[in-house]
């Protein structure tokens, strides 16, 4: 089950910071609902770093640079297509209030994207907040096959070259299942993220604005897990 409490008070960016250090994250129950909602799963998705899985045909997708990988160029073009109805998903949770929060925090720094272009239009990303050795992973979204796929081999590939400890998904979809990711109980999601946030993961390990090729990344993820 999942433990849903109604937020009594403001959030600001240095407020959500310290739930995500928590442990807990805030979800709306529609993008027209106005409210806010603290989560707390029983059951964590997490993809551990040491063990990031390509399959095959992703990898040679990846390996092709079919897509231009751009780091936080545009945040508000994101997370409107996280936003906005797909196949599959005719509603969202993101909401104004969400929108304004995430945005505040890629102000600050603490918000990033990983976003992938093909012939210069944007078709396929994710977003999510970065605390210590810890990465939150939030959303993502394609309007091209496998784009925001390849977008979380590059964020992977970053946060293992950064040192991150911590690939945290909230919840684990079949998506997510072919990259490794699992579920683990509450109490042992706890103790990942405590020996997480006090580590320095580096997300800008390539300066702003210097991405790496796919198959830079894939030797970079084939080591960790070798």
């Amino acid at each position: 089950m999942t433990r849903v409490d109604d937020v009594l008070v403001e959030i600001t960016p240095e407020v959500l910071l310290k739930a995500y250090a928590c442990g807990i994250f805030p979800m709306a129950e529609s993008a027209q609902d106005p409210g806010l909602y603290w989560i707390e799963p029983d059951l964590r998705g997490v993809i551990p770093l040491d063990g990031f899985h390509v399959p095959n045909r992703l990898a040679r997708t990846v390996r092709s640079d079919r897509f231009e990988i751009r780091v936080d160029q545009d945040f508000d073009a994101v997370i409107s297509a996280c936003a906005a109805p797909a196949p599959g998903r005719r509603k969202t949770w993101i909401n104004r209030r969400i929108r304004k929060l995430y945005s505040d925090l890629f102000d600050i720094g603490h918000c990033h994207t990983i976003e992938a272009y093909e012939h210069g239009r944007l078709v396929g990303g994710l977003y999510g907040v970065r605390l210590g050795g810890a990465f939150f992973g939030e959303s993502m979204f394609h309007t091209s096959r496998d784009a925001s796929k390849v977008a979380l081999v590059h964020l992977a590939a970053r946060l293992v070259a950064g040192r991150f400890n911590l690939l945290d998904t909230q919840f684990v979809t079949e998506h997510l299942e072919m990259f490794g990711a699992v579920e683990v109980p509450r109490r042992d999601y706890h103790h990942l993220l405590e020996s997480a946030l006090p580590g320095n993961g580096n997300f800008f390990v390539w300066p702003k604005g210097q991405t790496i090729s796919g198959a830079e990344a894939l030797a970079i993820l084939k080591k960790t897990s070798s």
